[in-house]
């Protein structure tokens, strides 16, 4: 708290109350506008724009053999079938299935996971809008936004670093705490999916969603100090 509020804490009678509810209020409106964050960030990078850029960057024609009209038509539909569903990952090429039936159960289990945390995500706009709404005076909403801004900005750094250093590593992890142990290992050599998206489309993708998302939270941290301190100020007028 400010000396601002502590002084007006102090001559509040409900202040216990009122300072429970304040802390509340900025846990909740932080934990959501990082969680907002997160998902524009990486709806940012999960579409077919970024995708098709990103694979031009990756080689995958010398990947998989196929011509770019080719590959851009079997990636927007994977990427469309993600979010709009049926789930079913049965793309062909020339009459052939694009995917074994592990890589299109893999592919599903993506489809579960984009969905839920897109459902998450939906849930904390929500609720910082409600937080907003809520708190008339500001104070505790945008010192919320400030230090949940401040601290992801750390975190994006130091997983950054991390990704930086382990990558392998850190791939592994992600992949083992979302997904069943062996249903998504797959050989560059013969599997679809990992020449369609190579390690260096992962790599480079997470150094720049890194970075965006960097830039994104410290310049939410910024605007939130500044309106927390102007709301401060407004309220002890």
């Amino acid at each position: 708290m400010t000396a601002a509020e502590v002084q007006a804490a102090r001559s509040d009678p409900a202040a216990p109350a009122s300072t429970t509810r304040a802390l509340a209020l900025s846990a909740v409106a932080g934990v959501s506008s990082v969680l907002v964050m997160l998902g524009a960030a990486i709806a940012l990078f999960f579409n077919p724009v970024w995708v098709g850029f990103e694979q031009g960057r990756s080689a995958v024609d010398l990947w998989t053999g196929w011509d770019a009209a080719t590959i851009r038509a079997v990636t927007d539909s994977v990427v469309v079938e993600v979010f709009l569903g049926p789930g079913t990952f049965a793309q062909a090429v020339a009459g052939g299935p694009v995917f074994t039936t592990a890589e299109a159960g893999h592919m599903a289990d993506v489809r579960r996971v984009v969905l839920a945390f897109g459902m998450v995500v939906l849930a904390a706009l929500v609720v910082l809008v409600a937080a907003w709404v809520v708190d008339r005076r500001r104070v505790a909403f945008w010192r919320g936004v400030a230090f949940g801004s401040s601290i992801l900005a750390v975190a994006v750094v130091a997983v950054g670093a991390f990704l930086a250093l382990f990558f392998d590593v850190a791939f592994e992890v992600f992949h083992r705490v979302f997904f069943a142990a062996g249903s998504y290992t797959f050989d560059p050599r013969t599997d679809r999916l990992v020449q369609l998206f190579p390690e260096t489309f992962w790599t480079e993708t997470s150094i720049v969603l890194a970075l965006v998302l960097l830039a994104m939270a410290a310049a939410t941290a910024l605007v939130a100090r500044a309106r927390w301190r102007a709301a401060v100020r407004r309220a002890v007028a």
